[in-house]
């Protein structure tokens, strides 16, 4: 109903959530027809599978807290968002095949941060990308 209205924004929260990997794939395939349309479309999701963490141009990502580690484009097969953190040192590589999305965030929890003695909210704060944006 609320995309009849043709709105220029959509926010969604979990659109996926309690959906089989199937249902899952035809909502986001959806969203993404939206999107290519012109509409912007905001959208939360959990543990995606990497088909549907593919469908989305960009990310916005937060530790726990609230602090945002990395806001920018995924890229291509993501391949700007492994070059990033992957450009962090002591960062371990993503392995082939391996979910991106598991890979993010378990390279990016606290207790990666106190193995590395670093915050990621601070390699982003200070990084190029965060300038740009």
């Amino acid at each position: 109903v609320e995309l009849v209205a043709n709105p220029s924004i959509i926010f969604m929260d979990e659109p996926t959530s309690g959906l089989d990997a199937r249902a899952a794939a035809i909502v986001m395939r959806t969203v993404r027809n939206t999107v290519d349309t012109g509409r912007t479309v905001v959208c939360t999701i959990h543990q995606p599978s990497i088909d549907i963490f593919e469908a989305f141009d960009e990310l916005f990502l937060m530790k726990r807290g609230g602090e945002e580690i990395y806001v920018g484009p995924l890229g291509h097969h993501s391949c700007d968002l492994i070059e990033y953190f992957e450009g962090v040192e002591g960062v371990s590589k993503i392995k082939p095949g391996y979910n991106l999305a598991t890979w993010m965030l378990e390279v990016t929890t606290l207790a990666q941060e106190d193995i590395l003695g670093i915050s990621f909210g601070d390699v982003y704060k200070n990084s190029d990308l965060y300038q740009r944006n």
